[in-house]
């Protein structure tokens, strides 16, 4: 009898890729009804260095949608910014 050998697949790598997962992350802000309006954007023009034009627009979005993403970034950046705004007891979320 003969005997079958079994021959196992050769795989070829035809290129080799690095690649890198980026976990970009986001600071929620919510409506508090208890902060004004220049509190919210001076602390916002602080935490994420924007212009007066988009922290109030940012602050306007907040007011009547309830909450809007005010950054984008690494966790490491997101914690950053968040603990900025809650200084003055803004409450936020940071979501990935």
């Amino acid at each position: 009898m003969e005997q079958q050998i079994e021959k196992t697949p050769s795989i070829d790598i035809l290129e080799e890729e690095e690649t890198t997962i980026k976990n970009t992350c986001s600071v929620v802000l919510y409506n508090d009804n208890w902060h004004t309006f220049d509190e919210v954007i001076i602390q916002l023009i602080k935490a994420i260095s924007c212009s007066f034009e988009e922290a109030r627009d940012y602050a306007f979005e907040v007011h009547v949608k309830g909450k809007s993403i005010v950054f984008n970034g690494s966790m490491k950046d997101c914690l950053r910014v968040s603990s900025v705004l809650e200084e003055i007891a803004l409450n936020t979320q940071i979501i990935s």
